[in-house]
């Protein structure tokens, strides 16, 4: 569908304008694609901003902008604008992006990716939970129950595609709730936060406050069509027992809570809590547990979901039950499974209302062929628990936000980065003693080189670029919020800490241990050196010419992107970064051999781009002249006479007079090495042969004495 409405597109970002327009005939043309047996389109309603679409009398559905409704902001700080249909049962029609911003799709992977993501909205319901896969490695499709949808994700563009999905549901969610009757919004509850009383596990269960749902053998048989001894796997209950028993309970609800993690216990859970979380405990035993030995901790289940007004809920394993937090009331149960589930999602979560929990069953006949059942489990809890509140929150303001899921996903990326970053500036607080041992500093130097490029780079997608630079302007420019910055958290961690040290040692720390191309053009100069290419030192005269050129490509980019941000990205391509380390070298030919061939000069002329050309770094030089300090010590000799170091440095950052020249230092510390290293440094071989003269004159004097 995409690919037919490419000229319809193209009018709409070639005249903007259009898009805040009325109900102009390409509009028309575009709604029509969403809904073809569509007769007549009405102007946008006012109190909702949406366009009613009907077949003769019949109403179809809504169509809508998506920025009308969610302003969330793209990767690239600017929201992503799309063309959504929703019909009367919550179905999507289709969506059809009409603008966006980011870059790894204008200039990257190209936007056919970002169609093909949107295309799999075609035909899917609001009723169904919608969980964008990061990688093709894992599930994809509808599982057989109905509940659980999983879609496709974008390689290299993770951020991109959830961000999307997100405007998709919490905007479709916010017409539903308005404009369509099966998904109105019932009185909103909470948990009444003074009613508590000592109760065990029987009494909570007796008086409504603990759900409780038991499913036998036969039930399984009658639906399976077939008895549980025809499976290979053994299914079958003993001494009937039940094939799987549940219990669900409401966690913020202090006679809930309270009673089953103790007192002390329920504080740390409730601490733990955003102000808008909601948890639901599921426990469970029996031959068929609500999840899996497979099942992933901190990921959604599959065998059991959650609905609720016609709507799927997402269910998100909080993974907390531990020895400082876990179940002890009186009477507990002995569990098969036991997980606290953070509720709500796009969909939000009634506490006091109506649910249902689903559970699904499947078992094997053989390798090719499975059979399936589904087990709807009423959810209400007794009316005592809850208070009816007076005003009704939003969807956006009850939800976590998008960020927070990222973050949480990629927690042992940020563990370990944040390790490296501490093990990096204890290093470099101590730079002083350790320089005293060459080989070890050499050996941890190119050591996190490797870390920066494969794990930084490759791996962790963390390459900073100019392109942050001035979306953190447009964004102070246009109204700041950092959740758009949270998006990424290896990011978020890197501006940060690079922002902070910049203060502390200039640019140079990034630089040289932190920008993965900039290690990669480490590598490169090394291997140059391996096969005894000629290296060219650039003259003087040149060099310091040359190094100024990185300034104005700062400033015509930033001052671009106030002009046109479209064309601001296309120019970043001076930057290699996106086709090196983004896509890893896979990308159009002249873009790889632009990075390329950058790399292949730096095995000629040390560190070529960031010496010359180089935005990110001039942006972050100026930032750094306002360090604190200046970690390098200098010596008399040093420039007079010694110009050793200066002839070491392979960028060239120490004048003639010996001093460094921090807005091109990048700190590899190998003049601190050979100001330490007795056998190097100029002053302490001249020091030394001086006391060497001088314990010969005394040996001289002596001998004279003794005669």
């Amino acid at each position: 569908m995409a690919r037919r409405l490419a000229p319809l597109l193209f009018l709409l970002l070639l005249f903007p304008g259009l898009s805040e327009a009325e109900l102009t005939d390409s509009r028309r043309d575009l709604i029509r694609s969403l809904f073809p047996s569509a007769t007549t389109i009405e102007e946008k309603l006012s109190d909702v901003p949406v366009y009613p679409v009907y077949q003769l009398q019949e109403l179809l559905g809504y169509a809508y902008e998506s920025t009308d409704l969610s302003r969330l902001q793209g990767f690239a700080g600017k929201p992503i604008r799309m063309m959504i249909g929703l019909d009367t049962q919550g179905r999507f029609t289709g969506v059809e992006v009409l603008h966006h911003h980011e870059p790894v799709f204008l200039h990257g992977l190209g936007e056919e990716p970002l169609f093909e993501f949107v295309d799999q909205y075609e035909g899917r319901s609001l009723r169904e939970q919608i969980v964008v896969q990061s990688s093709y490695a894992g599930k994809q499709g509808k599982t057989s129950d109905g509940d659980v949808v999983y879609f496709d994700g974008v390689s290299k563009a993770t951020v991109s595609v959830l961000i999307i999905n997100d405007t998709v549901l919490s905007s479709a969610l916010k017409v539903a709730r308005q404009k369509l009757e099966a998904f109105a919004q019932t009185t909103p509850t909470r948990a009444r936060p003074d009613f508590f009383e000592p109760l065990g596990w029987q009494a909570l269960i007796d008086r409504g406050f603990i759900g409780h749902a038991r499913i036998s053998a036969d039930d399984v048989e009658q639906q399976l069509g077939r008895p549980l001894s025809d499976y290979p796997v053994n299914m079958e209950p003993t001494n009937g027992a039940a094939f799987s028993e549940l219990f669900f309970a409401y966690m913020n609800s202090p006679m809930v809570g309270r009673n089953l993690l103790g007192n002390e216990g329920y504080e740390l859970f409730m601490s733990r809590l955003g102000s808008n979380d909601k948890v639901l405990l599921v426990a469970s035993h029996g031959v068929h547990p609500h999840v899996g030995g497979d099942f992933t901790p901190g990921s959604s289940p599959d065998r059991i979901g959650l609905t609720q007004n016609n709507l799927s809920v997402e269910m998100r394993d909080l993974n907390w039950l531990d020895q400082n937090l876990a179940l002890q009331t009186e009477g507990l149960p002995q569990f098969d499974a036991v997980n606290l589930f953070r509720v709500g999602g796009n969909a939000g979560f009634n506490p006091g209302a109506e649910a249902s929990l689903k559970l699904h069953v499947e078992l094997a006949r053989n390798h090719l062929v499975s059979d399936s059942a589904s087990f709807k489990l009423p959810v209400q809890f007794s009316g005592d628990l809850f208070e009816t509140v007076e005003i009704t929150e939003t969807p956006e303001s009850s939800r976590q936000p998008v960020w927070m899921g990222l973050w949480q996903e990629r927690w042992w990326q940020i563990a370990l980065l944040v390790t490296s970053l501490i093990v990096l500036t204890v290093f470099f607080a101590r730079q002083k003693t350790l320089s005293r041992h060459p080989e070890l500093v050499r050996r941890f130097r190119w050591g996190f080189l490797l870390f920066t490029v494969f794990f930084i780079g490759f791996y962790a997608q963390g390459q900073l670029s100019v392109v942050n630079i001035y979306t953190l302007l447009l964004a102070l420019w246009d109204g700041f919020t950092l959740d758009v910055f949270l998006l990424d958290p290896v990011l978020f961690i890197l501006w940060t800490y690079t922002f902070v040290t910049l203060f502390v040692w200039g640019r140079g720390l990034f630089c040289g241990w932190l920008c993965p191309f900039g290690a990669l053009q480490e590598m490169a100069a090394w291997l140059g050196q391996k096969l005894r290419f000629r290296q060219i030192r650039v003259p003087e005269r040149w060099h310091q010419r040359l190094i100024l050129i990185k300034y104005p490509i700062l400033l015509g980019l930033v001052g671009t992107a106030f002009f046109s941000l479209t064309l601001a990205e296309q120019l970043a391509e001076v930057e290699p970064f996106k086709t090196s380390i983004t896509l890893v070298f896979w990308r159009y030919w002249p873009f790889v051999a632009y990075a390329v061939g950058l790399l292949m000069i730096g095995m000629f002329i040390h560190k070529f781009y960031c010496r010359y050309l180089c935005p990110l770094g001039a942006g972050l030089a100026v930032l750094g002249r306002f360090r604190l300090f200046s970690w390098l010590d200098r010596i008399d000799r040093c420039g007079s006479p010694c110009q050793h170091c200066k002839n070491e440095c392979g960028i060239n950052a120490i004048r003639k007079d010996g001093q460094i020249d921090y807005d091109e230092c990048i700190q590899c510390l190998e003049c601190v090495v050979i100001l330490r290293d007795e056998t190097q440094c100029v002053d302490s071989i001249v020091r030394g042969k001086q006391q060497l003269r001088q314990q010969k004159q005394i040996q001289i004097l002596a001998t004279d004495a003794s005669a």
